[in-house]
C-alpha cells in the first residue's frame, strides 16, 4: 500500500515539474503564522470576511473536496487552520495544480479570513504554492504513530503526528530557559568546558573511548564537567555552571540513556546545605514558572514542590524503610541481610558500598515527594568532603522525586592531599588505572570551600511533562540496530 502510494506521488511530482512549477523553492513570504491569524479575527463574524490579505505556510493535515471547491487544514509549528480552495478564484491552471497536492505536502497561501456557517474560521485562498512535495504517506490520521520503536527512530514522524509530543519539547525548552534565568539572576556564569578528556574523572562510570589522530592520543568522552568546573573555581570564579551532555557507555533503561544532559554548578564559600536550599529554590522556580503552582501530577501522583522539602539521613531513610540501623551493623550482619533481601552485593568491596546498595534496592523507590538525602558514606564520594560530625560520612546529598535521583551534590573536597589518595584507592577498584594529576596540581594552588550541584535535566524535564520513559524527552534518543530490536 505505502509502494503503491510512493509510486502515485512520484507521478504527481513529475507532472508538476513537466508544468515548470519548482516543487521545492527556496522561500515563501509568511506574513502570519495561524496562531496570529486565528487570535487577531477570532471575533469576526459569520459570512464577514477580512479586507486585509494574510500569508501563511504550513504541512497539509486533511484535504476534504466538495466538487469546484475545497476544504483542508493546514499546520504549522503553532497550530492549524482551515483553508479554503475555490474553482472560481484560483483559475483552471492553479486548480489543476492543486489536484497534485497531497497530504503532507507544505504549502504558502495567501488570501482574505472569513468564518464559515459552522463558525470556523477559515483562509479563502486567491494564491497558493506549492512548497515541498511530500513523496511519502503520513500516519494515518485517526490512529497516528503508536509504535514506540518508530516513534523513537523517526522521531520526525512523531512530532507531525502527535501533538502532545511537540509539547513535551517546547517544555523542555521552557524549563532549560528558566534555569538559565534563575541562575544568571544568582550572579552564576555560564561556561563551556571540554568535551573530550585525556583522562575520564568526575564520576564512577565507564567512559567512551576515541583517538585523536594528529595529537596520536587516546581521548574519552566526558562523563562528567566536574573537574574542570572546579578548575574554574581554583582559578577565580566563584560561581560557574555548564548546561553540558555526557557520554556513559552503560546501560539503556526507562531512566538511563548513554548521551544525557546536566546542569552541574559550583559556588565558592558554600557548602552542601547552601547547595541544598539551592537545588529545591531552583527547582521549585521553575515549577512555579511553568504551571502557576507548586503542585502538580506525575503519573497519578501529586507531587508538592513547596520548600523547604523533606531533609533525611541516607541512614534514617534505611531504618525508616527497612527497619535495620546499619551504623550498629557488621559488615557481615548487612551481608546476611541482603541476601535475605536478594539484594545481589557480590561486587562490592566495603562496607559503605553494601549500605548504598541496600538504599538503592529498598529505599529510593519510596521517595515519592521531592526528599534529600544526605550524609553518604565516604567509600562511595570520593569527591566529597567529610562530614564534620563523623569521618566516615561525607558532606553529600542526593534529591529525589517519585523514587528517582534527580541531583546529587557535595561539600567538595579540597584537600589535595586527600583527594589524591582518595583517587589512588578509587583505581585500584576500577577499569581505569589513571588519576587526573593535573586536577591534583590545580588543588595544590588552593581552592577555597566549595559546593557543587548537578541535576539531571532529562529526568527533572520527565517529571514535569508526566513522561514515563527518558525516550519521551530526549529528541533521538539511543536505539539498538533495527534488525536486533523485537518489535
Amino acid at each position: 500500500m505505502e509502494e503503491n502510494l510512493y509510486k502515485e506521488r512520484l507521478e504527481k511530482l513529475k507532472k508538476i515539474k513537466e508544468q515548470n512549477i519548482d516543487p521545492y523553492p527556496t522561500k515563501f513570504n509568511v506574513t502570519h503564522k495561524t496562531k496570529e491569524i486565528i487570535e487577531k479575527y477570532r471575533n469576526i463574524n459569520i459570512g464577514e470576511h477580512t479586507e486585509e490579505v494574510v500569508s501563511t505556510a504550513g504541512r497539509i493535515m486533511s484535504i476534504r473536496e466538495h466538487g469546484k471547491s475545497c476544504f483542508a487544514t493546514i499546520k504549522d509549528v503553532y497550530g492549524e487552520i482551515q483553508i479554503y480552495f475555490k474553482f472560481d478564484i484560483l483559475g483552471e491552471k492553479n486548480w489543476e495544480l492543486l489536484k497534485k497536492i497531497d497530504i503532507g505536502d507544505f504549502i504558502g497561501i495567501t488570501g482574505d479570513v472569513f468564518k464559515t456557517k459552522t463558525g470556523e474560521l477559515t483562509v479563502r485562498v486567491k494564491e497558493f504554492s506549492l512548497l515541498s512535495k511530500s513523496l511519502m504517506p503520513l500516519p494515518e490520521k485517526w490512529h497516528g504513530l503508536k509504535d514506540v520503536e518508530v516513534r523513537y527512530r523517526q522521531r520526525y514522524l512523531d512530532l507531525i503526528s502527535n501533538p502532545k509530543v511537540k509539547d513535551v519539547f517546547w517544555t523542555r525548552s521552557c524549563i532549560i530557559r528558566e534555569i538559565r534565568s534563575f541562575l544568571d539572576s544568582r550572579g552564576f556564569l555560564e561556561v563551556e568546558t571540554p568535551m573530550m578528556h585525556p583522562i575520564p574523572g568526575g564520576a564512577a562510570a565507564r567512559p567512551f573511548k576515541t583517538f585523536h589522530n594528529t595529537l596520536g592520543i587516546e581521548l574519552y568522552m566526558r562523563i562528567a564537567p566536574e573537574l574542570y568546573l572546579k578548575r574554574l573555581i581554583i582559578g577565580g570564579f566563584e560561581k560557574v555552571y555548564e548546561m553540558n551532555r555526557n557520554f556513559r557507555n552503560e546501560g539503556i533503561s526507562i531512566k538511563d540513556n548513554p548521551e544525557f544532559t546536566m546542569l552541574e554548578l559550583y559556588q565558592a564559600y558554600a557548602d552542601y546545605k547552601d547547595m541544598m536550599r539551592l537545588a529545591e529554590e531552583l527547582v521549585s522556580y521553575v515549577v512555579q514558572r511553568l504551571f502557576g503552582k507548586l503542585k502538580i501530577t506525575y503519573q497519578d501522583k501529586e507531587i508538592d514542590f513547596t520548600v523547604p522539602w523533606k531533609r533525611i539521613t541516607m541512614y534514617d531513610s534505611i531504618k525508616e524503610y527497612t527497619g535495620i540501623d546499619v551504623e550498629k551493623m557488621t559488615e557481615l550482619d548487612l551481608k546476611t541481610f541482603c541476601k535475605d533481601k536478594g539484594v545481589d552485593i557480590s561486587k562490592l568491596n566495603s562496607k559503605g558500598e553494601i549500605i548504598n546498595e541496600i538504599f538503592e534496592k529498598l529505599v529510593d523507590c519510596n521517595l515519592i515527594q521531592p526528599t534529600i538525602v544526605m550524609d553518604y558514606p565516604v567509600e562511595i564520594s570520593p569527591l566529597a568532603k567529610r562530614k564534620r560530625e563523623n569521618e566516615n560520612l561525607t558532606e553529600r546529598f542526593e534529591f529525589f522525586i517519585y523514587g528517582r535521583e534527580i541531583g546529587n551534590a557535595f561539600s567538595e573536597l579540597n584537600d589535595p592531599l586527600e583527594q589524591k589518595e582518595r583517587f589512588l584507592r578509587q583505581v585500584k577498584t576500577e577499569e581505569s588505572k589513571k588519576i587526573d594529576e593535573d586536577f591534583i596540581k590545580a588543588l595544590e594552588y588552593g581552592m577555597p570551600p566549595t559546593g557543587g550541584l548537578g541535576i539531571g535535566i532529562d529526568r527533572l524535564v520527565m517529571i514535569l511533562t508526566n513522561s514515563s520513559s527518558i525516550r519521551d524527552v530526549i529528541l533521538f534518543p539511543q536505539m539498538r540496530p533495527k534488525d536486533e530490536t523485537a518489535l
